[in-house]
């Protein structure tokens, strides 16, 4: 299956999905009922505040955390039933990770080669495809020139670009990064997001982005915004040129299998919106929600009354 055609199909699927974390005094409730949908070939990202849920997420996509709760598939991988003999699988081929300290995805003491060399080599490549399928990789985030170059010989941006290839090593169809940018500055960003979109594009790999970065929905096709343990809303870039638009940014709240919405909570402010809201249908269409504050004022004048 090709990219263009794949791009249309779901490749990553989450529906009410819940990860309670316990102990003997506390429990912490980190995904309350998390829809998603990922297609195969997306560029995307995870954003949101610390505490949103984010990184645990994307601890259960990477394989490093299975969920309590709820609904959650990876191409062929049921990961809330998933066997152990299967998360071996589907850790080594199907997923790849990048984290944002480099200092855990390369090994220091060899090459920017050999670290991608090594997973190819434990999962039983023969040295010369270990050493071309290196190659490739090297080419594809420009550093063909820097291969015999040691970690410590290398920039943080270099480094990080390394990590995306030694992430590819084994040809996963997802790759996920913590934070990839969080300690380069904005060039050096720019260069590792843009080969991020060069193996997007050429690779047909899906890629989800995991950041506290709003601005990066000017690098990717889709941002995702987390709050409190659910997704809440999107932006979708597309380009409408046909429309004499040229590229256009969308924003939209979203909606879960349920039909529960998340409405910015500054939105709730301005509106006086607190417990209880109404809600009116209108027959063009719309749905208009409003204060209840009048008729709790009401109330409360005919409470005092009595």
């Amino acid at each position: 299956m090709n990219n263009e055609s794949a791009i249309h199909t779901t490749y990553i699927f989450c529906e009410d999905l819940f990860k309670i974390y316990k102990s003997e005094q506390l429990e912490v409730v980190a995904l309350r009922g998390l829809d998603l949908q990922v297609n195969h070939g997306e560029l995307m990202a995870i954003v949101g505040a610390s505490g949103s849920g984010k990184s645990t997420l994307l601890n259960i996509l990477a394989g490093l955390d299975q969920p309590s709760a709820g609904q959650i598939t990876v191409g062929e991988f049921n990961l809330l039933t998933i066997t152990p003999e299967e998360l071996v699988d589907y850790r080594r081929n199907e997923v790849g990770f990048v984290w944002q300290q480099t200092s855990r995805n390369l090994i220091p003491y060899l090459s920017a080669e050999q670290n991608i060399t090594v997973p190819l080599i434990l999962d039983g490549a023969s040295r010369n495809q270990a050493n071309e399928r290196a190659k490739l990789l090297l080419d594809a985030v420009h550093l063909s020139h820097r291969s015999r170059q040691k970690p410590n010989e290398l920039s943080g941006g270099e480094q990080q670009r390394i990590a995306i290839a030694v992430a590819l090593a084994n040809s996963p169809t997802l790759l996920l990064a913590d934070e990839p940018t969080g300690e380069l500055d904005s060039t050096t960003a720019d260069e590792v997001f843009q080969v991020f979109h060069d193996l997007n594009e050429n690779l047909g790999v899906t890629i989800v982005i995991v950041t506290h970065d709003t601005d990066i929905i000017s690098k990717v096709d889709r941002v995702v915004a987390m709050r409190d343990g659910k997704t809440s809303s999107e932006q979708i870039r597309s380009i409408q040129y046909s429309k004499g638009k040229g590229e256009v940014l969308e924003e939209f709240a979203i909606v879960d299998h349920s039909g529960r919405l998340q409405i910015p909570r500054k939105y709730l402010d301005e509106m006086g919106i607190n417990k209880r809201a109404r809600l009116n249908f209108s027959p063009d269409g719309h749905v208009e929600i409003r204060s209840t504050q009048d008729t709790e004022d009401r109330r409360a004048m005919w409470d005092q009354k009595d």
